[in-house]
């Protein structure tokens, strides 16, 4: 069920009321609640995510939206559609804003998120009515709404002509926090945060950062168990990798053995759902 609220109605979104091209109408999905606009963390990044990405993801916004903050998106693939996974299975609450009529799921294939969004106390929000296809020009109108929702902004990953820098840009003239997530210098992923950074946005090394800003008691740090094993070949492997995503060679050349004796332990490991590989590079689960 759809519903809808005028930018005159005392529960219209106090924050996204301050800016200066406010949506008339807000059309939404999910049951309002007022509270849910109390504490909100814009989310948003490249849709080519990598794997760092998603960790970071899985990590800083797992915390963050368990600590109660809300966390709002746009809902394409890639880190936005992360960031709301990320919240949903932290326990908490997260805010889809479309770039289409409210009737339309986009993209169509993430039907399960889109509703499992709603299910678990969340929104799904447009400022337009029935199922109109998205356009070019659609997405930064949706962008300034998904800026004009939070306290502050966070881009994870964004190449330089990403429209994840768009919405930092609107958070900037909004007067809100823009937050940056440092990465791999190499990669055209990182090029836009590492701007954005130059500029002036608060790099963030972990949720703590986030939460600071927002009031929230920081965390214990989770009781980390590091993953064990009884053979001393896979063991050395885990010690290796820690936190890193690595390649086998460098794996092998940093414990002293073949490859092939390596790569007999990764595969191993990979079955029983230790390590997980993508692009050649191993990391921890």
């Amino acid at each position: 069920m759809n519903n809808q609220l005028s930018l005159q109605n005392n529960l219209y979104p106090l924050l996204l009321k301050e800016i200066s091209d406010s949506p008339a109408t807000l059309y939404y999905k999910g049951i309002w609640d007022e509270h849910i606009f109390t504490h909100c963390l814009a989310v948003v990044g490249s849709r080519n995510m990598t794997q760092y990405g998603k960790r970071v993801v899985d990590q800083v916004i797992g915390e963050v939206a368990a600590s109660g903050i809300t966390i709002v998106s746009g809902f394409m693939y890639g880190i936005d559609a992360q960031a709301h996974k990320a919240a949903v299975d932290a326990g908490g609450k997260t805010i889809a804003v479309m770039p289409c009529g409210i009737e339309r799921i986009h993209p169509a294939y993430q039907e399960d998120l889109y509703n499992t969004i709603q299910e678990t106390g969340g929104l799904i929000i447009s400022e337009w009515d029935g199922d109109s296809m998205p356009a070019k020009w659609t997405f930064p109108k949706r962008n300034r709404i998904v800026a004009g929702l939070a306290q502050a902004t966070l881009v994870v990953e964004a190449g330089l002509e990403s429209g994840s820098l768009i919405t930092a840009a609107f958070a900037k003239k909004f007067g809100r926090r823009v937050f940056a997530v440092p990465g791999p210098i190499t990669s055209e992923v990182s090029k836009g945060t590492a701007k954005l950074v130059q500029e002036g946005a608060s790099l963030v090394m972990g949720a703590d950062d986030i939460l600071a800003y927002f009031g929230k008691k920081q965390r214990m740090q989770k009781n980390t168990v590091r993953q064990k094993s009884d053979d001393p070949v896979e063991q050395s492997i885990l010690d290796t990798l820690g936190s890193d995503v690595i390649e086998i060679d460098w794996i092998a050349r940093k414990i002293g053995m073949p490859v092939a004796k390596v790569g007999t332990a990764l595969s191993l490991m990979e079955l029983r759902g230790v390590v997980s590989e993508e692009n050649g590079k191993y990391y921890v689960n």
